[in-house]
């Protein structure tokens, strides 16, 4: 078994020998550091330098005065603030950047001198052997920072402002767009003291935060305001046609009151839209509109039975109607586009039938169907309307499957448009008024289309029988023609009859003044239809009432005039049947209830006789002796 390790009296007293010589070292060591300190008591440490000042071996007083000849940053340094092309021009003090002399030497002066023994031991011995530099210490008071840069805010900071555009009569004013603009202070302060701890001289750019506007520019909007009122806007017809329309013209001083000016959305972003205001725009063109619209017509012709060939009467007319909503687009469209004279969208449309077209083109062959009137005893004024009226349908088409009404075709019943006064049925009276003898027309196409064989839409008849409607050649009275009349007071009673066959139907009137007829006259093709008719003639039959005397102030005294004459009433039932080809195609019924009428005699004031005690019925208007 091996026996313990036993150190030998060699290494003891080897091991007391190096004992012994730290011991020594160490009181020499602290004999050394000791005189150190008491050689510069009161002074601060040899090879100390607070940055790049060597403080070493003064007193702190020394040291004080040294330091504030070399670290006069904060007062004399400079810091510039830019923001753009803006700069403030500031000291680090005014940024409450300080250097305390004092305080750097005092830590300059412990330094060596606090802490424990081995730290002050170890710290003069680094001193002595190396040197040591100390960090200068500096103080940032923030406040101060915070407060100047807050005084620069008024400055930096602005608010967003949109651009706007506005009229002030014909000018156009412009209010520019601003980026709104704000100094972020926390972040411009950490940037400051960033620049302020490397003791040096430079320039901060301002943390600016900017809030763009929605609309920032509106010059491209102000122009082309500018150029919409710089002329007037001259609104013209593509084509006038055989009328002379036109120009409408719109001037500065009218556009700028239609003119528009409102914020709009678009893909972009928002923006503004300049143009005509579309309400005002179309009530100033639906003002335009009726000069404008004209129905469109057919030639108008007449058939010659010799030549087989029309004669033309009147060409044929383009019909026109201005189209306000494609126009607004047009305006809008050209007058942004810095156009003023503008083409309005009007609607053409050609009529059916031209004045090129032949009777084989429509199927005018042959005569399907002829009436005529008789109006003897007709006053010049009763002839006059008979003849206007007629000519509204002489040469006039109707086309396969159209309802043809008289009311439209007749057009406005007036003295403008060459009427006379006569007799007319007024309620229960006859009367004077303007168009008396219309009837005859409408009574005479009524037999055209009834005995040619065409359906009637609509007819009315007249309150009471009136003999001319029941004339005959010879002058006379045939009561079988009682129920065949019809009456026309347009819009409110019309007559109305249905070309029903594949082929064009060509009326023509022609008026006899000397022979006192109205006829008319069907062109077509026949398609081989037929009538049959049949009349109950008048039936409950009632008398007339008693004459109705009435003195008239516009009359002279002893002058009578005889204004209704009395016929009796009763009721009439025309039965018709139409055929083809053998083949009945239907049955229509008219009945038509006829009111008695009185005679009416007016007198002029103090008429002897008047009214008669015991009138006569074959001359009720006759004075009492």
């Amino acid at each position: 078994m091996d026996k313990p390790w036993i150190p030998s009296k060699t290494i003891w007293r080897l091991t007391a020998v190096l004992l012994g010589g730290l011991m020594v070292f160490f009181l020499i060591l602290g004999a050394g550091t000791a005189a150190f300190r008491t050689i510069y008591q009161g002074r601060i440490f040899p090879g100390l330098t607070v940055g790049w000042v060597d403080v070493g071996g003064k007193t702190p007083e020394q040291a004080v005065r040294t330091l504030q000849q070399e670290y006069v940053y904060p007062e004399q340094g400079k810091i510039v603030l830019q923001s753009g092309e803006k700069q403030w021009e500031v000291s680090p003090a005014q940024l409450g950047f300080y250097f305390s002399q004092v305080h750097n030497i005092e830590i300059a002066y412990n330094t060596g001198r606090q802490g424990g023994l081995e730290d002050r031991v170890a710290a003069q011995i680094r001193i002595l052997l190396n040197g040591m530099t100390l960090a200068p210490r500096f103080v940032i008071d923030e406040r101060e920072a915070y407060a100047y840069l807050a005084e620069l805010e008024e400055e930096v900071n602005q608010p967003v402002v949109e651009a706007s555009i506005k009229l002030e009569g014909l000018n156009v004013e412009v209010q520019p767009g601003q980026v709104g603009r704000t100094l972020n202070v926390p972040a411009t302060l950490e940037a400051v003291e960033e620049q302020l701890r490397s003791i040096r001289d430079g320039t901060v750019q301002l943390v600016i935060e900017e809030e763009q506007p929605e609309i920032l520019d509106v010059s491209a909007q102000a122009d082309l305001a500018r150029r919409m009122l710089e002329d007037s806007l001259t609104l013209q017809m593509p084509e006038a046609g055989d009328q002379v329309l036109g120009p409408w013209v719109l001037k500065p001083e009218e556009l700028v009151q239609m003119m528009v000016i409102e914020r709009v959305k678009t893909e972009k972003g928002e923006s503004y839209r300049i143009a005509l205001e579309s309400d005002q725009l179309r009530e100033y063109l639906a003002e335009i509109a009726p000069k404008i619209k004209r129905q469109a017509k057919n030639a108008r012709m007449t058939y010659n039975e010799n030549t087989g060939n029309f004669n033309v009467l009147a060409q044929e007319v383009v019909g026109r109607q201005l189209d306000i909503d494609q126009s607004i687009g047009e305006i809008q469209e050209k007058l942004t586009a810095g156009e003023h004279e503008v083409d309005l969208a009007v609607e053409f449309t050609r009529p059916r039938v031209t004045d090129v077209n032949t009777p084989e083109e429509l199927g005018i062959t042959e005569l399907v169907s002829e009436e005529r009137t008789y109006f003897y005893g007709s006053s010049a004024s009763r002839i006059n309307n008979i003849k206007t009226a007629s000519e509204r349908f002489h040469g006039v088409f109707v086309a396969p499957g159209e309802t043809f009404s008289m009311g439209d075709q007749l057009g406005d019943v007036s003295l403008s448009a060459g009427y006379s006064e006569a007799w007319i049925i007024y309620g229960d009276r006859t009367i004077k008024g303007v168009g008396g003898g219309v009837c005859q027309v409408s009574t005479t196409l009524f037999r055209t289309v009834f005995f040619g064989g065409f359906p009637v839409i609509e007819r009315y008849s007249h309150s009471y029988r009136v003999t001319y409607y029941e004339q005959t050649a010879s002058g006379g009275i045939n009561p079988q023609l009682a129920g065949l009349d019809a009456t026309v007071y347009f819009p409110l009673v019309d007559f109305k009859f249905k070309n029903d066959t594949d082929h064009w139907l060509l009326m023509e009137t022609y008026v006899d003044v000397a022979h006192r007829t109205l006829t008319w006259k069907f062109y077509s093709t026949s398609d081989g239809r037929s009538i049959e008719w049949s009349t109950t003639g008048l039936k409950n039959k009632k008398d007339p009432p008693d004459p109705i005397y009435e003195e008239n102030e516009d009359l002279r005294k002893g002058e009578i005039q005889q204004v209704d004459w009395a016929v009796e009433g009763g009721m009439v039932t025309v039965t018709r049947h139409v055929y083809r080809e053998g083949k009945k195609l239907w049955t229509d019924t008219f009945q038509t209830k006829y009111q008695p009428w009185a005679a009416v005699c007016q007198y002029g004031p103090g008429t002897k006789g008047m009214p008669p005690e015991e009138p006569t019925k074959k001359n009720p208007c006759k004075p009492d002796n």
